[in-house]
């Protein structure tokens, strides 16, 4: 079977492709150099050239304080680069994988969020990946849409390695009234393949880690499994005032997907010291 990638560079994307390949499947990789997704024409050509089966559309504008300042840009990657792969998945009969964030709704919950709650963003990023999620269901009968959320994994920045260079300070202030779910790369990765070999049901899926937590009590985990002692202190979210507002809670139910964060955890610092 034959996928094609968008985003195959970023940091989900470097897990995604290898853990595929490993499990027998053509993996095309493109990246924003070989398919631009916001050129329709271009990405009608590839894709009919290509002519994949499925298609894990990782590519996006990500930056989320950035996105805040950059509204015109992150909406022509975000919301017009995924209508024009989900147009063309449509029209060639592909399944199509789509990416999206726990920032599609605004953290007013208090319990974890279902698939099938309504989305209200409040910022600009999970208002485009909403968006994104639009065109979607506007244009595909074939796709799964998976939501996850405070995404670690070795091929890019992330809350992980933030903290640990921070480590030799004399104390740390971290943010202890935002919660979410830590989700690991491979775990997501892991987590599409079992969507795709199962062949579930078409819609949209929450894959992320299942206990919740605040980014103060994540970055504990972080400094005691690393084996460091460090002062980090709890502080408010306005505290540390950014460019983009986010929800202060942003769990979600990911009942049919199990996953411990703290084991990833230790299996994403037992991989950094080797590498």
């Amino acid at each position: 079977m034959k996928i094609l990638v968008t985003g195959a560079e970023g940091m989900l994307g470097q897990d995604l492709c290898p853990i595929f390949e490993d499990e027998d499947y053509e993996v095309v990789e493109t990246n924003k150099n070989t398919l631009d997704v916001t050129n329709e024409i271009q990405v009608n050509n590839i894709i009919k050239k290509e002519n994949p089966d499925i298609l894990i559309h990782c590519a996006a504008y990500t930056n989320v304080d950035e996105a805040e300042k950059n509204s015109d840009t992150v909406a022509l990657i975000n919301v017009k680069g995924t209508e024009n792969i989900a147009k063309a998945c449509a029209k060639n009969d592909i399944i199509m994988v789509y990416i999206s964030t726990d920032y599609v709704f605004d953290g007013e919950n208090n319990s974890p969020y279902m698939p099938n709650d309504k989305p209200n963003p409040i910022n600009n990023y999970g208002l485009t990946k909403f968006q994104g999620e639009q065109m979607i269901q506007k244009y595909c009968e074939k796709y799964y849409i998976v939501r996850t959320s405070w995404l670690f994994g070795h091929h890019g920045k992330n809350f992980i390695e933030t903290m640990l260079s921070l480590s030799d300070k004399s104390e740390i202030k971290v943010v202890d009234d935002q919660f979410g779910c830590p989700t690991w790369t491979v775990d997501l990765s892991d987590g599409i393949l079992n969507l795709l070999q199962n062949e579930e049901e078409f819609g949209i899926y929450h894959i992320c880690g299942k206990t919740p937590t605040t980014w103060y009590d994540f970055a504990k985990e972080i400094f005691m499994q690393a084996g460091k002692n460090v002062n980090l202190i709890p502080c408010k979210t306005k505290d540390f005032p950014r460019p983009a507002n986010r929800p202060k809670y942003s769990v979600m139910n990911s009942e049919n997907f199990k996953i411990n964060w703290k084991k990833s955890l230790k299996k994403y610092l037992e991989l950094r010291i080797e590498e």
